[in-house]
């Protein structure tokens, strides 16, 4: 490593940060150090975890940046910020959206907390922060699609058939899914489940247990008395501090970094990736406290490259060295193709029964109506944590096949790339959900349809999507060592799925395809 004099920095001022802003009275020279390594993995999410851990089982190091913190838990922590008394670890730099779960949200401290809001044009987004990336706050609900779902989304050239015998079947087995007992959803607290299923059937509808990443003897445990609750009173929608849940960070990455080969550094936040003349990557970033200091800068350089910082925050990364001239040649597509999901969340407040509090979590059924690609669409319920409300409330969540797809537009003057929606958005298959969330409510309920008040998503997908920006294994086009491995790769949708597995399993076939072609030329 090499130290950079105060001139030089002043000289690379273009280096600024973009996604943590410092305080005005940090701003002070600091260290620049520089550093080689053979792999760079911007993010830790599913992504990131998924090419940490197969690229070392290739006999390849590689380093992961994650611009959060590692949140560690275990029985009784209390790591997670609860939402029933948001604080500062909530919210990434002290951003926050006008409301959480309909509740609204003062302003915090600077902070490297959990979630950040990112505004757009007609459209807000929901990006995590910290070691694990979005499987931190993810609620977990585990889907595949049908072959039909599958092909009539994904790009032509990936193997369905292969994607189901060998790719989804190694997700579950690292997240170790189960559904839950009936033991525990026979119990006081679940009784919004029940009611739920028994709602959901009398309107016709079918309902499963959904699989989730959870080992549900933690709820076991906390119902007899022997953990605080963190399960079973639905206080796990910010992060599960009683462990248990089968996150990125205790799965993935925990087994990548039993390799030996992998080093994961947190608070680490890129603030640009440029092409070097000799065809090397240069990754800059800051190395920040919890506040957003700077506390020391980093110039890397790789010849492999991994933009893993999740959907929204790889494409402004790629749209900002794009616009710069740090890349040229990115693909025209990048930046396009992006979807929510079909995101809709719901409070359901019933007016003939009491769904009682606390609430048992974090999801228990849902109901999947899937027989038209178009309009095929999944609602689940999923309890209230303990906050201040109605106690004749709950959540009901719906996704499904979208259609409307919105793009990401470079602004100068911001020198950031801006989100675009189309202000129809998803409106069919948005009437479709709430015809269905409707009827399983019944006569004797009211839904607030969230979405419409604010707007937002919590599954951003596409920007950099395969068959537009990326070949089927991630490569961006044109760009020798470049690759993208998160949900920007997903063409805006994933099928009337929680995204989370399908990113995992496109994450798994790409870094299959990598570790046979382009571990060992390439990088």
């Amino acid at each position: 490593m090499s130290t950079v004099t105060r001139r030089s920095l002043l000289a690379g001022a273009a280096a600024l940060p973009v996604l943590a802003q410092t305080p005005a009275a940090a701003r002070k020279p600091v260290p620049v150090t520089r550093e080689e390594h053979r792999l760079v993995i911007i993010g830790s999410g599913f992504g990131g975890g998924v090419a940490a851990l197969r690229f070392a089982q290739a006999g390849v190091p590689s380093l992961v940046l994650e611009r959060g913190v590692w949140w560690r838990t275990g029985p009784n922590a209390t790591t997670f910020p609860s939402p029933a008394n948001l604080d500062k670890r909530a919210f990434w730099m002290g951003l926050v959206p006008p409301t959480l779960f309909g509740v609204p949200v003062r302003p915090h401290d600077p902070y490297t907390g959990l979630l950040e809001m990112v505004p757009g044009d007609g459209m807000n987004v929901v990006c995590a922060a910290g070691v694990g990336g979005g499987s931190l706050v993810y609620q977990g609900m585990t889907l595949q699609p049908t072959r039909e779902l599958f092909e009539t989304t994904m790009p032509e050239g990936l193997d369905y058939q292969r994607m189901v015998s060998e790719y989804y079947p190694r997700v579950a087995r690292m997240l170790r899914l189960r559904t839950a007992p009936d033991d525990v959803i026979a119990s006081r607290t679940y009784l919004p489940s029940r009611i739920f299923k028994r709602n959901a059937e009398r309107a016709g509808y079918a309902v499963a247990k959904i699989p989730m990443p959870i080992d549900w003897n933690f709820a076991r445990r906390e119902l007899a008395g022997e953990m605080r609750p963190s399960y079973t009173n639905g206080d796990c929608a910010l992060g599960v501090n009683n462990g248990g849940k089968h996150s990125v960070d205790v799965t993935y990455l925990a087994d990548a970094l039993a390799t030996g080969l992998v080093t994961v550094a947190p608070r680490h936040n890129v603030t640009r990736v440029a092409l070097a003349r000799d065809g090397r990557w240069t990754v800059h970033v800051d190395r920040i406290a919890t506040d957003g200091t700077v506390l020391a800068k980093k110039i890397l350089t790789t010849r492999g490259l991994v933009m893993a910082a999740g959907t929204v925050n790889t494409t402004r990364l790629l749209m900002r060295a794009a616009a710069r001239g740090d890349i040229p040649d990115l693909p025209d597509g990048l930046g396009t193709n992006w979807g929510t999901n079909g995101d809709r969340i719901y409070v359901w407040t019933n007016f003939a029964e009491d769904f009682g509090a606390p609430q048992g979590g974090p999801v228990v059924y849902g109901s999947k109506d899937w027989a038209d690609p178009a309009t095929a669409n999944t609602v689940i319920q999923a309890s209230l944590p303990p906050l201040p409300v109605n106690p004749r409330s709950t959540m009901l969540v719906g996704y499904g096949v979208s259609e409307a797809r919105g793009r990401f537009v470079y602004d100068a003057a911001k020198d950031d790339a801006v989100l675009h929606w189309p202000k129809p958005g998803d409106s069919v298959l948005f009437a479709h959900l709430q015809r269905r969330a409707e009827k399983i409510a019944g006569r004797s309920s009211l839904l607030l349809d969230t979405n419409a008040v604010v707007p937002s998503t919590w599954h951003p997908l596409g920007g950099a999507s395969m068959g537009t920006v990326c070949d089927l294994a991630g490569r961006v086009l044109g760009h020798r060592g470049l690759y993208v491995l998160d949900g920007a790769l997903a063409p805006g949708t994933t099928a009337a799925c929680n995204p989370s597995m399908t990113i995992a399993a496109l994450a798994e076939q790409a870094t299959t395809r990598l570790v046979a072609s382009d571990v060992g030329t390439i990088f």
